[in-house]
């Protein structure tokens, strides 16, 4: 069998056989995030003829989905793609923090507004929940390989 072996014409690469990607990626981000290379790449298209995606933003109201994850790869995409076709293309991050989904997340813990709770408290409890389900949906997107400028996101 072994002369067999020995008539194949296989390629020789340095690339290990196995992506072993759970372990590889986290690292490969961490790297993304420790030498900024996002900001990187805005300090290099800065003055480039710009291109902008306006991106509508998810409800900051329970961890993401699918449709979440999808809508956001693949406009990253689009962002890197024209990056690398020299545009300046930044990605400004937001989240819609407003509104009946997070006041009936909240209604449900702590009671009607104006009811059972005080207005005020119960708009501090909403801009709370909005401020947990940002941090936990720009983890989860930044885990994803989105990148963007997310500690100067629009809310």
């Amino acid at each position: 069998m072994s002369e067999y072996k020995e008539t194949l014409n296989l390629p020789q690469t340095d690339f290990p056989m196995r992506g072993n990607l759970p372990q590889r990626e986290p690292a490969m981000l961490a790297f993304w995030e420790d030498q900024d290379i996002y900001g990187q790449l805005r300090t290099e298209r800065a003055g480039k003829p710009r291109y902008v995606l306006h991106d509508g933003p998810p409800y900051a109201n329970g961890e993401i989905h699918i449709g979440h994850a999808v809508n956001k790869i693949l406009k990253d995409i689009i962002v890197k793609s024209r990056s690398l076709d020299g545009f300046d293309a930044p990605y400004v991050p937001g989240w819609d923090c407003h509104g009946l989904p997070i006041e009936l997340v909240v209604e449900k813990k702590i009671g009607k507004a104006g009811k059972e709770v005080p207005a005020d408290e119960f708009r501090r409890q909403c801009r709370e929940y909005a401020q947990t389900q940002v941090e936990g949906q720009r983890d989860d997107f930044k885990r994803l390989g989105v990148m963007g400028a997310w500690e100067q996101p629009y809310l």
